[in-house]
């Protein structure tokens, strides 16, 4: 496919901050499976310089376009035009994703040049929308595991053994983990350590365990959770807000009562 782009004098951007490493982020343009995955079944990317691009959005509108450039983890360039020729004819515009680090994990700016005002306004919820549906294509699979970290959070909470409990919360939490619930307000593993430490000896027996599965959105899951008394009976029920870092270690927890359902 031949690239044909027309002065470019009016441009959109959007930026997002995806919680996943770069290299995470970036194989979302280079794989057709995972740019599907956004994009919509059908599409496909060759990643190379000159590698046909490939759109199918629901409803059957096809864009088509060409591979311009290509930085690994750092940046790619796309022309980008319809199948119909309208609005924006094959080749008729440029797409331009840079990739930056950024303390939550990676920035993604994205940049669309196009020839009149008119058609950039046309594309600009577009891109939202699309944007939206890739940072969750890209955390879902880079926080794939989210079911099985909150069950160890859990477990560290219900460990006995100081030492044990210590490092069990250091394999899933980061060393400046925040923790706050109506109960509790602990920044950092030793902080977080001890008020684990004081319920234990305050309520002792109890046991947390996660309660169906998580509900996760772009690196923030929402977990419900259960706390069992000595002999099994329900105590109390609540959710757990986890923010997840880029490493797939918990950054934050924020704790929800759940009003009326202790016992």
């Amino acid at each position: 496919m031949k690239t044909f782009l027309s002065k470019l004098e009016f441009a959109l951007e959007h930026e997002v901050v995806i919680r996943a490493p770069r290299a995470g982020v970036f194989r979302f343009f280079t794989d057709s499976a995972r740019f599907a995955s956004w994009m919509g079944a059908g599409s496909s990317i060759e990643p190379r310089v000159g590698g046909a691009v490939r759109i199918v959005y629901p409803g059957g509108t096809v864009a088509l376009g060409e591979v311009l450039e290509l930085r690994a983890n750092e940046r790619i360039v796309f022309s980008y035009g319809y199948e119909s020729g309208q609005p924006i004819a094959p080749g008729g515009s440029r797409v331009t994703v840079t990739l930056r680090d950024h303390p939550q994990g990676t920035g993604l700016q994205l940049l669309h040049e196009l020839a009149d005002a008119a058609t950039r306004d046309l594309h600009v919820q577009g891109w939202r929308f699309q944007m939206a549906l890739f940072a969750n294509a890209v955390s879902n699979e880079v926080h794939a595991g989210v079911a099985e970290l909150a069950d160890r959070w859990f477990a560290a909470w219900n460990e006995p053994d100081e030492a044990a409990r210590r490092r069990a919360l250091a394999e899933v939490a980061s060393a400046d983990v925040l923790f706050q619930d109506a109960y509790g307000l602990a920044r950092g593993l030793e902080q977080l350590l001890a008020h684990v430490t004081a319920t234990r000896q305050h309520m002792p027996g109890i046991v947390l365990e996660r309660d169906g599965a998580p509900r996760h959105c772009q690196g923030l899951a929402l977990v419900d959770w259960l706390a069992k008394g000595p002999n099994a009976q329900p105590l109390a029920r609540g959710t757990n807000v986890f923010e997840l870092r880029a490493d797939g270690r918990i950054e934050r927890v924020v704790g929800l009562w759940t009003p009326g359902a202790s016992h």
